[in-house]
């Protein structure tokens, strides 16, 4: 099996390093916040001193962090990944950013033979902890081919998208849908909250 490692310990990446490893995949390790490393070497994960030495121990690199400048700083910043990268190192980044950031992440990797994926999720940390995960992955299609057992450690609905950036600007598209979606519930119950409570007469449109 792939060795494989993780980068970003928070409340979706800590249940994904936990199914790689029920899965049986080789898994090392590393959180900005060192302590939370400890739970998933418990269950027999291995913790890096660096991004850098994820990337050098690994052949396949996962990021879940928080958004743009995060991606870039353990990828591309000192001791990043890479820095410990070797040709035909694969790095997958699950978390949500820029399409725009992620062809730029992936055009400095490319110069050192590095391939990478944009692989962001839906389904929070119920579909996080549950392995039910819905992804959505842009990037080379022989390399997500290469990489869907892994995927398929993680969620239920993995879905290629097409070229570089194209996992990102699919994940953008759906925040936007549920964003319209929670503002037309909102305007509904606005709606019907003002229909109770109007005096009886005639319908009073809403500003």
């Amino acid at each position: 099996m792939k060795k494989i490692g993780f980068i970003g310990l928070g409340l979706m990446g800590m249940p994904m390093a936990k199914n790689l490893l029920k899965a049986g995949y080789p898994v090392t390790v590393w959180n900005r916040t060192a302590s939370k490393m400890e739970e998933p070497v418990s269950l027999g994960a291995e913790a890096a001193a660096s991004p850098k030495e994820v990337a050098e121990k690994s052949d396949v690199v996962i990021i879940m962090v928080g958004d743009s400048p995060d991606v870039e700083a353990v990828v591309l910043g000192p001791s990043g990944v890479i820095e410990g990268a070797c040709p035909g190192l694969i790095v997958v980044d699950m978390s949500s950013i820029s399409p725009i950031a992620t062809r730029r992440i992936a055009e400095a990797l490319a110069e050192k033979r590095v391939k990478m994926l944009d692989a962001p999720v839906s389904g929070g940390d119920i579909g996080a902890r549950e392995a039910t995960l819905s992804i959505m992955v842009g990037g080379p299609k022989g390399v997500y081919e290469e990489c869907l057992p892994i995927f398929q450690a993680l969620g239920k609905q993995i879905t290629y998208m097409g070229e570089t950036g194209s996992g990102q600007a699919t994940k953008l598209c759906n925040q936007v849908i549920c964003a319209l979606h929670i503002q037309a519930h909102y305007r509904s119950f606005a709606e019907a909250s003002a229909a109770v409570h109007r005096p009886s007469g005639p319908a009073v449109p809403l500003g």
